[in-house]
């Protein structure tokens, strides 16, 4: 039986609204209002009266990545290879590098996304909402097979992408550190920046020398691994027998589970609210015990909340609350986080920098090779061969951003528990490896 609220929407108006955008939609916003909406937020920016806090970031994020994602969705080819990502990172890149965006519009979303740390916030709800919403059969099994593939991606990645570089005259060393160690540590907050610090320690160079030779490297690897994560989704859709459709492991009851995934509990608004505090208070707790264990924040939160789920003590109301909270949060705020970090965290110069021919066939084998090799591997462990390729992929990603980008592209969310310690441990792990292997061989 349908809801009175279902009821009441399917009912005729007595008299219909006129539709002067003939129905057509940004987003889920009727044209007409969103002309009117993204007119209101650009007046306030040439006047002087946007915020530069959260009111005025989060409007100026929404429109443009209500916009770009639509565009991404519906431009041939590139709606494929995950346009909407492409798009909201590098559009308004693009546009501050040019200095075509309003001086007003870019203080409100560098105020949004460092001052108000927007991204912690969004990868707090999506970590543990993700994770105490899942089924706890498929996460222990998850957790548990997922360094196979990592591990044997990572390192047929680097014996190709060696292979590549002396191939095209950069040479064993340069190839390494210089290009493939950046893809594979991290990002850049928590992966090139502490590598270039520990090159300048042992090389003797200045840091803020080192890092515009790293980050490009970074970038063009998270650019190519949202291009496979988008083909690996059109893959999904081609060939259902590989995909688990965000399930990555096969556990001998899957339809039960997927049909378990998809269905959909009415939503309670104060579980939500509930959900955002726990949220907030598994990352708190992630930066609490580093202090102690001397472990990133961000992989103890995801430790933290794959032990609540396993022991089962979190109450399941709860777990609901903090599941649609997540839910709510990827659905809406994806684009428009992607655009803030397009505006502060990707300059494109350092990108158009990187672009020779030889550096970019690098990047593109090390990632393709990771994929693939994860794609095989994880088929042999008995997961599902696109998300165990895409889990893969997210080492190649920069960082907590660089997961979003690529799953998102790839139209699988529920996997970020698993990038994220595909991302952050490996991350870790290969900015120690490549360390000790330069102070040995430099």
């Amino acid at each position: 039986m349908d809801s009175p609220t279902d009821a009441r929407l399917a009912a005729p108006e007595s008299a219909p609204r006129p539709k002067f955008g003939l129905g057509y939609t940004i987003g889920v916003v009727p044209l007409p209002l969103f002309i009117v909406l993204a007119l209101i937020v650009y007046l306030a920016s040439v006047t002087g009266t946007l915020p530069k806090d959260m009111v005025g970031g989060f409007a100026t994020v929404l429109v443009m990545g209500i916009l770009l994602g639509h565009l991404g969705m519906n431009i041939p080819i590139l709606k494929d290879i995950g346009g909407p990502a492409i798009l909201s990172i590098f559009v308004p890149s693009i546009l501050v590098y040019y200095h075509l965006l309003n001086a007003d519009l870019v203080k409100c979303i560098t105020a949004l996304m460092k001052d108000s740390n927007f991204l912690y916030l969004y990868i707090s709800a999506l970590v543990s909402g993700s994770i105490l919403g899942m089924n706890r059969t498929v996460l222990i099994q998850g957790f548990l097979r997922m360094f196979v593939p990592l591990v044997a991606g990572t390192i047929a990645a680097v014996c190709v992408g060696l292979a590549v570089g002396v191939g095209v005259g950069y040479g064993l060393h340069r190839a390494f550190f210089y290009v493939i160690a950046p893809i594979f540590a991290g990002g850049v907050g928590e992966g090139v920046l502490p590598l270039s610090l520990g090159y300048s320690g042992l090389l003797g160079e200045q840091q803020s020398a080192l890092i515009p030779q790293l980050i490009p490297a970074a970038m063009l690897g998270n650019v190519s691994a949202i291009i496979c994560g988008g083909l690996l989704k059109k893959l999904g859709e081609k060939r259902p027998a590989l995909t688990g459709h965000g399930l990555l492991v096969k556990t001998g009851d899957d339809a039960a589970l997927i049909a378990a995934m998809s269905e959909e509990k009415p939503v309670d608004f104060a579980l939500m609210g509930a959900g955002m505090l726990i949220a907030c208070c598994f990352f708190l707790f992630g930066s609490l015990l580093s202090l102690v264990v001397g472990i990133p924040g961000a992989v103890l939160m995801i430790v933290s909340a794959a032990v609540v789920k396993f022991l089962r003590v979190m109450p399941e109301r709860m777990e609901l609350g903090t599941y649609h909270y997540y839910r709510f949060i990827a659905s809406s705020l994806t684009w428009p986080l992607l655009v803030g970090i397009g505006v502060v965290l990707t300059p494109w110069d350092a990108v158009v920098a990187a672009v020779s021919p030889g550096y970019v066939c690098i990047c593109v084998a090390c990632v393709l090779t990771i994929v693939t090799t994860g794609f095989f591997v994880g088929k042999w462990m008995n997961m599902y061969p696109v998300e165990a390729a895409l889990v893969t992929a997210c080492h190649s990603g920069l960082g907590g951003t660089g997961d979003v980008a690529i799953l998102s592209a790839a139209g699988r969310m529920e996997l970020m528990p698993f990038s994220q310690i595909s991302t952050r441990l490996g991350g870790a792990s290969t900015v120690i490896i490549a360390v000790i292997l330069l102070k040995l061989f430099h």
